[in-house]
């Protein structure tokens, strides 16, 4: 890096998730200790491009770690996908002295700073945020440890009312293709069985394992899915099948929704955006540029930005063993 940074610009882009305010916090806090100027910028790329800039300080992110979603807000640009686009979100960064950038979000924010990066040279550091756990390079993303004690708990309510009335429920959890929350969730809820799209485990299994749960005296079960699972069309198809097939079961259906990306952040999530945050500005004092900072054996790491976007997230196959262990 051919120039000294100044000022860092931050913003969150994509979907919210619990720990974003404390990473924004994180960031701001450690630009003042290095006595480096930080900028909000609201709405992601789309207030990038028309300048929704504001100076933010100490001060200015009081009583934010403890606070689900993000005070930048966050959104979806289609502008900043063209080069004209971009070309303005340039020109309004250079107008505000701006240096570097830390986006935090998914793999679509970080396409994004790559991108436009490979085209001004300007020095961007990703943080992970997003519930779903399946950004390469990290064992955990902000606001996926919140995620899961959220769906626990509402999974643990379900239970009450299937077991009061014997039904079967299917509760299904976000995650787009990957079910790293359904599996983890499933084993600490105690689900009777878990769909994910890893693991295929077929229509005919399933119904052979209700029908085994049926018999061993069980007078209600859970069935934890992943919205990005294929054994039905849809989870409401999948109930409709179930009900032809085993009529014995009153099945319900929840699907949980967007209630899992709100909420306080854990600790773990609060603890983990605030060392991520040190890491990203740190990181881009020391000339380092086009990284996500990200956690490995509970060690900070950097993962080029390219690889985090390409690579794919591994369920765990142990997690795997379990399941098939104790959903029984």
């Amino acid at each position: 890096m051919t120039q000294k940074i100044k000022k860092i610009g931050v913003l969150t882009s994509g979907g919210d998730s619990p720990g974003m305010n404390a990473a924004i916090r994180s960031v701001v806090r450690t630009c003042a200790f290095h006595n480096i100027e930080c900028i909000g910028i609201y709405r992601g790329y789309q207030g990038m491009i028309e300048g929704d800039f504001k100076e933010m300080g100490p001060r200015s992110v009081n009583n934010i770690i403890n606070k689900g979603g993000t005070i930048l807000k966050s959104a979806r640009s289609a502008e900043f996908r063209t080069p004209e686009g971009r070309k303005k979100a340039h020109e309004n960064l250079v107008k505000a002295n701006i240096d570097a950038l830390v986006v935090i979000g998914g793999d679509g924010t970080f396409t994004g700073g790559l991108l436009f990066n490979s085209e001004y040279n300007f020095p961007v550091m990703g943080i992970p945020g997003t519930i779903d756990n399946d950004i390469f390079g990290t064992s955990y993303t902000l606001g996926y440890d919140t995620a899961l004690n959220t769906v626990v708990e509402v999974i643990d309510k379900i239970r009450d009312t299937a077991s009061s009335h014997n039904r079967l429920f299917f509760v299904e959890v976000m995650g787009r293709d990957a079910g790293h929350i359904a599996l983890n969730a499933g084993i600490g809820a105690g689900a009777e069985e878990i769909l994910i799209p890893e693991a295929d485990l077929g229509l005919d299994r399933l119904l052979e394992s209700l029908k085994k749960s049926k018999a061993s005296g069980k007078s209600s079960s859970i069935v934890v899915i992943a919205e990005g699972d294929k054994i039905g069309k849809n989870v409401f198809e999948l109930k409709d099948y179930v009900e032809a097939n085993l009529p014995e079961y009153d099945v319900r259906v929840s699907v949980l929704g967007h209630m899992q990306r709100g909420g306080a952040p854990s600790c773990f999530d609060r603890v983990l955006a605030s060392r991520l945050g040190v890491k990203a500005v740190e990181s881009l004092l020391d000339g380092v540029s086009n990284f996500m900072v990200g956690l490995s054996n509970d060690k900070v790491n950097l993962t080029p930005l390219a690889q985090a976007i390409k690579g794919k997230s591994e369920i765990d196959k142990e997690l795997l063993r379990v399941s098939d262990i104790i959903t029984t």
